[in-house]
């Protein structure tokens, strides 16, 4: 039985456990002589909780344990004696096969993996036998006990209640838990890269060069000053110069000028740039704005410019993050009390002033934490800065010279053939640490920002 016929299969369960349940309730509330206290439905929604949670549960960590179990089912059986005793060769025949007796792959590199692969098969049979089976006992005695206990007096709604709350606690540690999972592996893999590169070194290092590394001094050319240059400059500076007047120009003007019949198409158009992928953005900046800003520069003196200049990536990376801006602003400066404006307009300040020395004060906090959640989002930017952005580490002021960032640097050294135990590999997770508390900082400013604005008007 596949996983997803299993799946519907319990969920039907859950169904028939919500009828009967439902059934007896109504039958047993005809006829008892006091006051049911749950309703019908309710007794359902206990039963057919009792029915499907337990087996949803056992599938989920048996969905995790039984892939050892089919490997070392696997490994005995004597097909595997065949087998490299130990490396990646090993692990890459396992792998294909798994894959071949899985049916996601048609064809083996390896001969030992086709000989190998009906022994994962049967493995594999057996052990999603045994899951299907002890889950549907699970899901049959979980719906039987609760079927058992359903009378007037159960306090089903109540116990429901519970049920949904540990469903929705389930469901937010998982979120949280996903983060500080994410979190720990790029720990795990910075700490094994600053054991071979110094700490200071990277940080504070202006050479970057990891297509040649010394064996005797790696951190010599692991410098991570120029990425963090080119990130600030590309994400925080260039485009926010973008982003920044025309989100928080576009606001004020729906807010305050546009007529009622024209923000609401305009709006939903200015917000229609966020759900633009990134990557027709990349497109856009590699192919239209990369070439005219080379043109513009060899027109200013400048014939070495290239395509692939910050000013291209920046530019572009504005143009993206203007919606974001703009729906902030327009969100504060709403949420200005009227009281404030009208009081301004009766005291005689024209529209442009009450804008300048009213609603812009006001509304500064919710403003600033949407220029601090863009610049997050500007600085994590991968795609536009992989196909608009150079290689080139500098550090320079010069918008029309090459620059790179963080995150095409990420892309390029986990891209390579270069060993997963390489400083150059590893430095990708430091990259990827650093960039993760950055961004994690600037969020948690913005939050607090937001706060702070929501408790002056709430």
């Amino acid at each position: 039985m596949t996983p997803f016929a299993l799946f519907f299969v319990i969920l039907g369960l859950g169904l028939i456990g919500w009828l009967t349940a439902r059934t007896r309730a109504l039958a047993q509330a005809a006829t008892s002589p006091v006051r049911p206290n749950s309703l019908p439905g309710q007794h359902g929604f206990y039963v057919a909780l009792w029915t499907v949670l337990p087996a949803l549960a056992f599938l989920v960590i048996w969905s995790a344990l039984s892939p050892s179990l089919v490997t070392s089912t696997a490994l005995a059986d004597p097909a595997a004696n065949v087998l490299p005793a130990s490396g990646y060769e090993r692990e890459m025949i396992l792998n294909e096969a798994r894959s071949l007796a899985g049916g996601s792959a048609y064809g083996a590199f390896f001969t030992q993996s086709e000989a190998l692969a009906p022994a994962f098969a049967a493995a594999m049979a057996k052990f999603r036998w045994i899951g299907a089976i002890v889950a549907l006992l699970l899901a049959f005695a979980g719906g039987a006990f609760a079927y058992s206990r359903v009378s007037p007096s159960l306090r089903a709604r109540t116990r429901v209640e519970r049920g949904v709350m540990l469903i929705l606690l389930v469901a937010s540690l998982i979120a949280i838990l996903t983060t500080l999972g994410i979190f720990l592996s790029l720990v795990f893999e910075s700490v094994r890269f600053f054991r071979v590169v110094p700490v200071t070194e990277f940080l504070f290092g202006t050479h970057w060069s990891p297509q040649i590394i010394s064996a005797k001094d790696p951190g010599a050319s692991l410098g991570a000053v120029p990425l963090f240059w080119g990130t600030f400059f590309i994400g925080a500076v260039i485009a926010m110069i973008v982003a920044i007047p025309f989100g928080l120009m576009s606001a004020i003007y729906l807010t305050q000028y546009a007529k009622p019949g024209f923000r609401r198409w305009m709006k939903p158009a200015l917000e229609m740039l966020a759900g633009v992928p990134t990557v027709v953005y990349g497109y856009f900046a590699a192919l239209t704005v990369g070439p005219a800003i080379r043109q513009v520069a060899v027109m200013l003196g400048m014939p070495y410019a290239s395509s692939e200049s910050a000013l291209s990536a920046g530019l572009v990376m504005g143009v993206m993050i203007i919606p974001f801006v703009s729906s902030m602003a327009d969100d504060s400066i709403a949420a200005v009390p009227t009281s404030m404006r009208d009081g301004s307009l009766a005291m005689g300040a024209t529209t442009n002033e009450t804008i300048r020395k009213v609603l812009l004060p006001a509304a500064l906090p919710g403003v600033v934490a949407g220029v601090l959640l863009a610049v997050s989002r500007a600085i994590g930017e991968t795609m536009i800065v992989v196909m608009a952005a150079s290689g080139a580490a500098t550090i320079t002021l010069n918008p029309f010279e090459s620059a790179t960032t963080v995150t095409k640097q990420i892309v390029d050294l986990l891209t390579g053939e270069a060993e997963f135990e390489s400083p150059k590999t590893l430095a990708a997770f430091a990259l990827g640490l650093t960039l993760f508390a950055i961004t994690f900082l600037l969020n948690v400013v913005a939050l607090n920002v937001v706060k702070k604005y929501r408790e002056a008007y709430e």
